[in-house]
């Protein structure tokens, strides 16, 4: 049981400071909107168009990253693996997060985010379904 609360905790570190990056993102896009007071859509403004779809991917993917590594907590994953592909993933996602909210980031940084961040999501579900297939087959 000590294991798996210690695992716990360190997910709860991940969850913390993606939760930061998505409360920056979302922080980011309310201020382009008071700035060109703009309260719906993007008012046809580039930037705040880009703003809003990094801050609907982070969303879109932040959730599902930290659900899989909540099972793999739970499920046993070592206590390295979980810090390992937490702090690759929070990298990964805060570089894509800053690429979004400037407004004139080259492509590569946004490439470069989701390639760091894409690799731990692989990496834990690939993880998680070869455990599943172990644990079902023995």
């Amino acid at each position: 049981m000590e294991h798996i609360q210690a695992n716990l905790g360190a997910v709860g570190i991940y969850v913390a400071l993606n939760f930061f990056i998505l409360v920056w993102i979302a922080n980011s896009t309310g201020s382009l909107r008071r700035k060109l007071k703009i309260s719906i859509g993007n008012g046809g403004n580039q930037h705040l168009e880009r703003i809003m779809r990094g801050h609907a991917n982070a969303a879109e993917n932040i959730p599902i990253f930290l659900i899989g590594l909540t099972v793999g907590a739970l499920i046993g994953m070592p206590l390295i693996a979980i810090h390992l592909l937490g702090i690759v993933f929070t990298i990964g996602r805060a570089i894509h997060a800053h690429h979004f909210i400037m407004e004139d980031a080259p492509f590569k940084t946004r490439m470069i985010g989701f390639g760091i961040a894409l690799l731990a999501m692989l990496v834990l579900f690939a993880g998680l379904f070869v455990h599943g297939i172990w644990a079902l087959f023995g």
